[in-house]
């Protein structure tokens, strides 16, 4: 699936940084992480959508291919990806949809999905912004798995701002309806604690995700929360089961264990 208008591509942000920006050694180390994935026990549900981090793959990336991993047995049958990350560098009220065509990673263009402004042009909320993409990671650093895993499949990414998770609900609800589509919600954990106190407030903030019980996150539990929140209200709604896949903290890959980001890996089915 090859974009041929570069105008109407939004360029990869931070290859190179947050993960390899030569195509085979970026390969190679999704594979790799892949592999060393912890397996699903026998009999485990595939789950139609994951929470995952989106730290640079050197810290967070062992923990989002746990994730990831779930969905080896979905290859060829998913055709298209909805991806909720929150804004990082522009101030934004709502959800922000991109006008291009498709992202590019270093693996290929992946087209996005245009009939979601349509599908979404009455909520007041949601808006074409391409500013709120442009040097965004959490989505992207997500892109380079799924194209390893399904091809260069279609993809809604949605950057998510002040907005109410219920509102950030109604969104997905109208989109992931149908076997070929899966939910990616980008977040980290908690942010810049000593080790101790962050292992106790990310045991915490799953705990809370273990019970859906999304009323009791907030910004310093995890930097995606009103995507954790909102895939939270799905699950309740929709009766899906919430299983902790993995869960670790930058400490293991820095060796600073004075101030460490967490990150968990949670699977719905």
């Amino acid at each position: 699936m090859g974009v041929t208008d570069d105008s109407q591509v939004r360029p990869p942000a931070v290859a190179g940084a947050f993960y390899p920006e030569d195509p085979r050694e970026l390969t190679r180390t999704i594979v790799e992480l892949l592999a060393n994935a912890a397996v699903a026990e026998a009999g485990a549900p595939v789950p139609r959508a994951l929470i995952v981090p989106h730290a640079g793959y050197f810290y967070s990336g062992h923990v989002a291919a746990v994730g990831f991993a779930r969905w080896r047995s979905l290859r060829g049958k998913i055709k298209r990806a909805v991806i909720l990350g929150p804004s990082h560098r522009v101030p934004l009220r709502g959800v922000a949809f991109p006008s291009v065509s498709a992202f590019r990673t270093p693996l290929g263009d992946m087209p996005v999905d245009r009939s979601v402004v349509r599908m979404c042009a009455d909520l007041p909320y949601f808006q074409v912004r391409d500013d709120a993409h442009a040097f965004e990671h959490s989505i992207e650093v997500e892109l380079p798995f799924l194209q390893v895993l399904f091809g260069d499949i279609a993809i809604v990414p949605l950057v998510l701002g002040d907005v109410h998770p219920t509102d950030v609900r109604r969104i997905v609800d109208r989109l992931w309806n149908d076997d070929d589509t899966v939910l990616v919600v980008s977040s980290d954990l908690s942010h810049y604690l000593p080790d101790g106190e962050a292992l106790q407030r990310d045991a915490a903030t799953t705990a809370a995700m273990e019970t859906l019980d999304g009323d009791r996150l907030g910004p310093e539990d995890a930097c995606g929360f009103v995507g954790v929140r909102a895939v939270l209200e799905l699950a309740r709604q929709r009766g899906l089961h919430m299983s902790t896949l993995a869960v670790a903290n930058s400490g293991a890959a820095s060796g600073d264990r004075s101030r460490v980001v967490g990150y968990g890996a949670y699977g719905f089915a």
